[in-house]
């Protein structure tokens, strides 16, 4: 199973942009592509789907174990005719002193060959002892060749690509010159969601064009189909009939969803119904609805200009719909947002108002214990879930009377004691959740519509 592993010396040296460029060039090959990404993460995950053609999938150790990981891998990649994981931050970085959930540990998991991408602005002879620290630092890792990233021009290029066979073993396989054209607008998570910008197919095949030329695709074919292939049982999931429907919100302001919780719904029984919060103007036939995170602030006055569908979803949740919404979800269903010295009304449904700061709130893993206001509880007694949060905002003037669904025992959630806030038949909370084998909220979630329906 041909695969590589495209991680970085450090963060910010532009593995994400090179990863795009690598999916779609593979893909302009007519190869299927297969993408991957480590941690958490919805945004890379959105541009690579769009770049390769096909879903990509997050592997992550916090909330996946090891055989889940690897099931994973084999499961999505074993048909494709190459397969790209994007690390995230640096190949050793890492939450504890072991490295035990670095880059370096997850192709440890996969035996991926890591592609080292670096960025080599003003660097000349320095590339050489930093490449023999990476390769010694950890010597099984198989560091199989770099890609040098903002190069100054041909001459700068013609110096590294000296020192580096001089001092090294380690085969350059990319040297890649700045170029505006490389640059994808960013915030403060990363890049801008693909779902905000027109122009996405244009850029991608920019910086494709701009990889193919720059880069050694043959080389890393070869690299990549030097890898074993991890074993793989096919499988067939059990397909629901669909009885609910549920819609989702997915446009400029929302579309934070994993690939394969979305492909849950389906297999639990439920059609997703696609709702677009800026120019639908009223809820189509629905027994659920699903409202995922996003940026809700950058399309506030969009999201308080569409009167008419959250007065139909205020209506609704009045009424009792059941209603699951994660971060820029429960921003939206709070009475506003307020963002750089302005306001807009949003769905007002859940009594609090939300506030953006200019750092971040609540950020990185969370551990959480359901409490027994849960709306549609785990069967586990006193399971702890793994999840993680990333928000810029708060909620302010909130509801005393409010009940919550989670305790947090890690992170920070609404005020870093509680989290998901429940309002009538809503579950809304800062936190992201995965459908994973320790936390099938999909199914439960699923079986609360269909529980509520049937008692309509």
């Amino acid at each position: 199973m041909a695969h590589l592993f495209i991680s970085a010396a450090h963060k910010s040296s532009g593995k994400t942009t090179l990863s795009i460029g690598l999916c779609a060039a593979f893909k302009n090959q007519n190869l299927i592509v297969q993408p991957f990404k480590k941690g958490p993460d919805y945004i890379d995950p959105m541009w690579l789907s769009r770049a390769a053609g096909r879903p990509c999938y997050n592997l992550d150790f916090h909330t996946q174990t090891h055989n889940e990981i690897l099931n994973s891998f084999a499961h999505r990649g074993h048909a494709a005719d190459i397969s790209i994981i994007e690390g995230n931050k640096g190949l050793y970085d890492g939450l504890d002193l072991e490295g035990s959930n670095s880059n370096a540990a997850l192709a440890t998991v996969l035996d991926s060959p890591v592609i080292l991408v670096i960025d080599a602005q003003g660097m000349t002879r320095g590339i050489a002892p930093l490449i023999l620290g990476y390769q010694a630092f950890e010597p099984s890792i198989n560091i199989a060749g770099v890609i040098l990233n903002q190069l100054g021009g041909s001459r700068h290029e013609s110096k590294l690509r000296a020192v580096i066979e001089h001092y090294t073993d380690v085969p350059v396989v990319g040297a890649v010159h700045r170029n505006p054209d490389l640059n994808i607008q960013e915030r403060h998570l990363g890049l801008v969601p693909s779902n905000e910008l027109a122009s996405v197919e244009k850029q991608i095949q920019s910086v494709a064009n701009i990889i193919k030329d720059q880069v050694d695709l043959h080389k890393l074919r070869q690299i990549a189909n030097t890898t074993a292939s991890p074993e793989y049982q096919p499988h067939t999931v059990e397909q629901r009939k669909l009885e609910v429907r549920i819609g989702i919100a997915q446009d400029a302001a929302f579309g934070f969803y994993y690939a394969d919780d979305i492909e849950a719904f389906q297999q639990a029984g439920a059609e997703l119904v696609p709702i677009n919060t800026l120019t639908d103007k009223q809820l189509p036939d629905i027994d659920g609805l699903f409202i995922g995170g996003g940026f809700p602030e950058t399309q506030m006055q969009g999201l308080e200009d569409n009167t008419s569908l959250r007065t139909a979803i205020h209506d609704a949740i009045e009424s009792d719909l059941p209603v699951y919404a994660e971060c820029g979800g429960l921003m939206y269903l709070t009475r506003s947002i307020s963002w750089q010295n302005k306001q807009c009304e949003m769905v007002g449904a859940i009594p609090a108002d939300t506030l953006m700061h200019t750092r971040p709130q609540g950020r990185g893993y969370v551990k959480l214990a359901e409490t027994d206001k849960a709306p549609w509880p785990d069967k586990m007694v006193n399971k702890i879930i793994n999840a993680h949060e990333f928000h810029y905002s708060s909620l302010e003037n909130i509801d005393p009377e409010l009940q919550y669904a989670y305790e947090v025992k890690r992170g920070h959630g609404l005020n870093g004691q509680h989290d998901g806030i429940i309002y009538r038949n809503v579950f809304a909370c800062y936190t992201h959740l995965r459908d994973v084998e320790n936390n099938h909220w999909v199914s439960r979630f699923v079986q609360h519509v269909r529980d509520f329906k049937a008692k309509k």
